[in-house]
């Protein structure tokens, strides 16, 4: 029976965007004014995102220690906010629409691994939330996932296949609940 052999882990063909200096710069950034409660400002972190090459939407809501990986893979659309301690890993693009709500703790994760290859390569897929998306508390989005327009996926639940418009999920796999109905 073969085993894990991560001595010959593998992660080609991924590249993780810039130089190595820009990644190293980005570290430093990342976490003296993104991963810290010390920065309230969303602006100036919106100004920072920019100048590493993400594209940010009007008003959009960082909130404290919140950890971008690669911003320059960052697309965030016009009025979302990023609510606490969320983690954007952004290995390859990452889209969210306008009027997206990630509430605290959520993860966006858009890398895993082959676990049935001893050099447990490394996987990447986009994840795209489209507008009108809301991210519950402590949620999980899988890499490869679309949640589609005003989807809903609730506290603690892990979406691992894409998310219909207009409808709750709930659960780990997270499957849906309802429809989503929005009041005047």
């Amino acid at each position: 029976m073969l085993k894990t052999d991560l001595s010959s882990y593998n992660n080609h063909p991924f590249h993780p965007g810039g130089n190595v200096i820009k990644r190293l710069v980005w570290f430093y950034v990342n976490a003296l004014f993104f991963k810290t409660s010390l920065i309230p400002s969303s602006g100036f972190k919106v100004f920072l995102l920019r100048m590493f090459g993400a594209r940010i939407g009007k008003n959009v809501t960082i909130k404290p220690c919140v950890n971008i990986k690669y911003p320059w893979f960052l697309q965030i659309g016009d009025e979302t906010w990023i609510g606490e301690n969320v983690w954007i890993d952004c290995l390859v693009k990452i889209t969210i629409g306008a009027n997206v709500c990630l509430s605290q703790g959520t993860v966006l994760l858009t890398g895993s691994h082959n676990y049935k290859k001893t050099s447990f390569d490394l996987i990447t897929k986009s994840i795209i939330l489209e507008d009108g998306v809301w991210i519950g508390a402590g949620a999980m989005i899988n890499l490869g996932v679309t949640a589609g327009s005003h989807s809903v996926l609730t506290s603690g639940s892990i979406a691992t296949k894409n998310l219909l418009p207009y409808s709750v999920y709930q659960g780990n796999p997270a499957i849906k609940v309802r429809e989503r109905e929005i009041n005047q």
